[in-house]
């Protein structure tokens, strides 16, 4: 396995970037604007964008996920 971030993708809701998502290898991170450390890893992308909706909040609109 590789080291370092492979990809990432940018989370943006209504009010901007809400967060990230970075890949790693065959793992992913989600890290919100407001933390100080990544939350995971996560063994998917469907999983990381769950992980980091649900950190939203309840009733948080999903956000949009683009590839950066």
């Amino acid at each position: 396995m590789s080291t370092g971030t492979q990809q990432t993708w940018v989370a943006a809701g209504p009010a901007g970037t809400v967060g990230w998502i970075h890949r790693e290898g065959e793992r992913f991170t989600v890290r919100l604007r407001a933390d100080d450390d990544a939350r995971g890893p996560f063994g998917s992308l469907d999983a990381a964008k769950g992980a980091l909706h649900a950190a939203l909040g309840p009733g948080a609109d999903r956000p949009e996920f683009r590839e950066h």
